[in-house]
């Protein structure tokens, strides 16, 4: 039996990146413009406001054209990086482990902080707060929104945290769909589409819920803003290791610590671009090594074997 602390415990320890001394540019001939993706965790216009920046700050201190790709869900950047299409990606957990157990050359390198200091976030179950619902127990045979098939908070976390309570999702729900976005199982729980959504939270003032409240995307039926006091949290899962970004393993060695030193500067040299990526809720990048999501990987694997039994 793997316990909450061996299995999804993140060292305290974990250190901030180390700065690296100038390198001379000899990968910029075999690449002269570099990918970057990113899973879909909200809508494509959120990913495109939140990252551009931060891309134009990686591209000005790299010295080549970086382009920002919008993943359509969270396999085509799995794809992208197994056919080398994509040199940088900006992953969630479970895509980031299921890429390595499907054979993806990769190789984890950042993550972010909290502003608490924790390097961990959770998967969380809403309802609305008008709801009758008060706890899981209350949602047998109602339907509830994952996100997408390789989303740790969206799918992966739920299944295995449920199932482990007595819930599981196949046979507690009477129906379950893909949103395809945490943006988008918010917006399907609001519309009355469904009755529960997962979704990923950091904190009270932290989450893609606070994320969408801020930027006026949930609206009342007589078209008032929604209100945090609107949702209610049914489940709350263990703690799960902070989204890694990872580049291709086969990069030249330069390019690799260039990029290092680049996310590791980012919070003091461009602020700005930093702070957007998170809303100003992330403190700083620190390193990052795959044996972090060890703990993920075999949560997929027991989601898969579970789902393999009733096939």
């Amino acid at each position: 039996m793997i316990t909450r602390r061996q299995a999804f415990g993140i060292a305290a320890g974990a250190f901030a990146l180390a700065a690296t001394p100038a390198l001379a540019q000899s990968w910029k001939g075999s690449h002269p413009e570099l990918v970057f993706a990113v899973v879909p965790a909200e809508n494509a216009s959120g990913v495109t406001e939140r990252f551009q920046p931060f891309i134009e700050y990686l591209s000005t201190e790299l010295g080549v054209k970086i382009t920002l790709r919008i993943a359509n869900d969270y396999a085509a950047v799995i794809e992208g990086q197994r056919a080398g299409n994509i040199h940088v990606a900006a992953y969630g957990p479970a895509s980031y482990a299921r890429a390595v157990m499907t054979g993806v050359k990769v190789e984890p390198f950042a993550t972010t902080r909290n502003a608490d200091g924790s390097l961990g976030y959770y998967s969380v179950t809403y309802v609305l707060a008008k709801s009758p619902y008060q706890k899981m127990a209350d949602l047998k045979g109602k339907t509830l929104a994952l996100v997408d098939p390789n989303s740790a908070s969206g799918n992966q976390a739920p299944r295995f945290f449920l199932n482990r309570d007595g819930f599981d999702v196949d046979s507690f729900f009477g129906r379950s769909i893909y949103a395809g976005s945490h943006e988008n199982a918010v917006l399907a729980l609001v519309q009355g589409t469904v009755d529960a959504a997962a979704n990923w939270w950091n904190a009270e003032d932290d989450s893609n819920l606070t994320r969408m409240l801020r930027k006026g995307m949930l609206k009342n039926a007589d078209g008032s803003p929604m209100k945090y006091e609107d949702f209610r949290i049914v489940y709350k899962s263990d703690l799960l290791p902070n989204s890694p970004y990872a580049f291709l393993a086969s990069l030249p060695a330069d390019l690799k610590a260039a990029i290092v030193k680049a996310f590791n500067e980012a919070p003091t040299k461009a602020k700005a671009a930093f702070d957007r990526l998170s809303d100003g809720k992330d403190r700083e990048f620190v390193a990052v090594s795959p044996k972090e999501y060890d703990p993920i990987i075999q949560m997929i694997r027991f989601v898969d074997e579970m789902r393999k039994k009733r096939s």
